[in-house]
């Protein structure tokens, strides 16, 4: 620590390096600024000098009373500050109001619009929660939020269709797992799910090639964006501030409490809920140096059926996934406001909200890269990202992976759609996290991973995450 008229070169139990950028920052505060900020936003410690300097970076932030990044007199307080305008942070902000209304909550969203990223770029399906391990935070959080959804969909008067889908089996090889999802969903308590034959198969979806299946009646389509928005409007009617355009440069801590840095006001508050999606490991890393996991983006790209061969598709088309990776594989989804969408694959994407192929961001993908773990599961399943890459450039290849469910699709059936981006995060020893992850800490709730079924999920989420927080408002009124 730093004793009264101590130099800040001598800081106690530091290295050399911490002596340096103390002394650094004593000698050249105008500069220490720029140099502090570039040495935080550093991609990754690719030597072990800049692990040191790393080092150096938190502990001088942590000890030396000095600002290191702009500061305005515009300070204002509030007892939680909630990182990310997507479907979680939303829903979190909500239920916090709807639990403790006196609470004191703002919601910073760095774009000029909510929903922008992963929850307005997704399929809009509302998930039944057959596909994830019973007991696991998906599980959990998917069936009590799909009840909550609905139930707030129709107070709320947000439209939504219960279509249904069908799992398809298309060969024998498939059929061990499609029995061990039906368990799945039965011990999640799908009671109304059934296995189907090739022939009542065909009942549902005429123009499916399959040898059997699983109906799940559960499944249904939705405008996620829509439904952000209406959790938005109940915030701020309830009290709550959402700010738009407010990007978070850093946060600092202290024993009172913590400081979130932005591009204009500085916010001070007691609790920082980060709900930051495809960037929200570097907000953790903003008070968890040594995070280990690492949020890498796969971009999952879709074709639309022209309007012509709509009728091919009557509700949701999955096949079986693979078992080994975090995606469901490319399906079809008829969407709530019309059209049929085919896809996604998913793409290493160069850039952490890069929607082209050709987007590409030095610090998103050397970042990637420097990841251990990424570059373990990089050596481990090159041949499967090679296969996904060649369905992103070549539609006739995208097309034969479509054809495995629906053998009449056409390649003049199909025209470019949208995309989107998913935040993955991945361990330092190459695993790809499949569940759901919360991280708290004393003045910081990390919400690191939540991936689909993260949208249908997402009040139950909030609830989770919000009773997490109201555990240390105790003593403040309702």
């Amino acid at each position: 620590m730093l004793y009264p008229g101590q130099n800040a070169s001598y800081v106690t139990g530091s290295g050399p390096s911490v002596g340096r950028t103390a002394r650094f920052i004593e000698l050249f505060p105008d500069k220490s600024v720029h140099f502090l900020h570039l040495l935080h936003n550093a991609p990754g410690p690719f030597t072990p000098e800049g692990d040191s300097l790393r080092s150096a970076f938190y502990t001088a932030k942590k000890f030396i009373p000095l600002p290191f990044l702009p500061q305005t007199n515009d300070c204002m307080q509030y007892d939680i500050l909630i990182i990310g305008g997507g479907i979680v942070g939303l829903a979190t902000a909500l239920r916090l109001k709807q639990q403790k209304p006196g609470l004191k909550v703002i919601l910073l969203e760095k774009e000029k619009s909510l929903a922008r990223h992963q929850t307005g770029n997704n399929s809009g399906v509302i998930h039944s929660g057959i596909y994830y391990k019973p007991g696991s935070l998906k599980a959990t959080n998917c069936i009590r939020g799909y009840n909550e959804l609905l139930e707030f969909c129709q107070d709320n008067g947000v439209p939504y269709d219960l279509c249904g889908k069908v799992i398809v089996a298309t060969s024998p090889a498939e059929l061990p797992a499609l029995e061990n999802i039906y368990n799945r969903g039965l011990q999640n308590g799908l009671t109304k799910i059934r296995k189907i034959t090739r022939e009542e198969l065909r009942e549902y979806e005429p123009h499916v090639a399959g040898i059997g299946g699983i109906h799940v009646p559960y499944t249904g389509i939705i405008d996620y964006t829509e439904v952000c928005l209406k959790y938005a409007q109940l915030f701020t009617k309830a009290g709550g501030v959402l700010k738009l355009g407010e990007q978070v440069l850093d946060i600092r801590t202290s024993l009172r409490g913590a400081e979130v840095v932005t591009g204009g006001p500085t916010y001070s508050t007691s609790l920082i809920i980060n709900c930051a999606g495809l960037f929200s490991d570097r907000i953790a890393a903003l008070t968890r140096p040594n995070l280990d996991v690492r949020i890498i983006p796969f971009r999952g790209e879709y074709y639309e059926l022209n309007k012509n061969k709509e009728y091919l598709v009557k509700s949701l088309i999955y096949p079986v996934p693979d078992p080994n990776f975090p995606f469901l594989g490319v399906h079809f989804t008829r969407m709530i406001k019309g059209g049929v969408e085919a896809g996604p694959n998913a793409v290493f994407a160069f850039k952490r909200e890069g929607y082209r192929r050709t987007d590409f961001d030095w610090e998103d993908f050397s970042g990637s890269l420097a990841w251990p773990g990424f570059r373990k599961v990089a050596l481990k399943y090159w041949q499967t990202g090679l296969g996904e890459y060649y369905r992103s450039f070549s539609k006739a290849a995208f097309t034969r992976a479509l054809q495995k469910l629906i053998p009449e699709i056409r390649e003049q059936d199909l025209k470019e759609g949208s995309a989107g981006v998913r935040a993955q995060a991945c361990d330092r020893t190459g695993g790809l996290i499949d569940d759901f992850m919360i991280l708290e800490d004393q003045f910081v709730i990390n919400v690191c991973n939540a991936p689909s079924p993260a949208a249908t999920s997402s009040l139950s989420i909030g609830r989770t995450v919000s009773e997490m927080a109201l555990k240390r408002f105790a003593t403040v009124p309702a």
